[in-house]
């Protein structure tokens, strides 16, 4: 008779809920379980940037009949937002892969100008965020100022 090696309990069996790290006192700011919930929600949008990149070059490559010039503009435009969009999404890309690096090093989610803790309402809103609003606000106003 063959033996089933037991399988660990399943990950979304003990899965923190939006609404239980809303919850959870700020004493276990930034514990291995926020960690874990941040880092899943980075993973899954970094997935699907790579996934519409993956469509968009499909997309611009199926347009290889000449159509007349009306058309064309209208292609040339819908491929220009396009590419504006997926730059957009390469910047994100490319803060996401950050963000996931200061999980590894247990820095994620404190500002890096202040060193306070960013807060969970604002690292649920943008996962990538780096800065408090208060922070925020400044640099933001420095940049106005001193075209910085």
């Amino acid at each position: 008779m063959r033996q089933v090696a037991k399988k660990p309990a399943s990950a979304s069996a003990t899965r923190l809920t939006e609404a239980a790290l809303r919850k959870m006192p700020a004493s276990q700011y930034m514990n291995v379980q926020q960690l874990a919930f941040f880092k899943e929600k980075l993973i899954v949008m970094r997935n699907e940037l790579l996934e519409n990149a993956g469509s968009t070059s499909e997309h611009l490559r199926e347009h290889t009949a000449e159509p007349d010039p009306a058309d064309q503009a209208t292609i040339e435009e819908e491929n220009a937002l396009e590419l504006r969009a997926r730059d957009r999404e390469r910047k994100l890309l490319k803060k996401i892969e950050e963000a996931l690096h200061r999980i590894d090093d247990e820095s994620y989610g404190y500002c890096e100008e202040t060193g306070d803790p960013i807060g969970i309402p604002r690292l649920l809103a943008r996962p990538t965020a780096t800065l408090t609003i208060d922070a925020q606000t400044r640099r933001e106003q420095r940049q106005k100022l001193y075209g910085d």
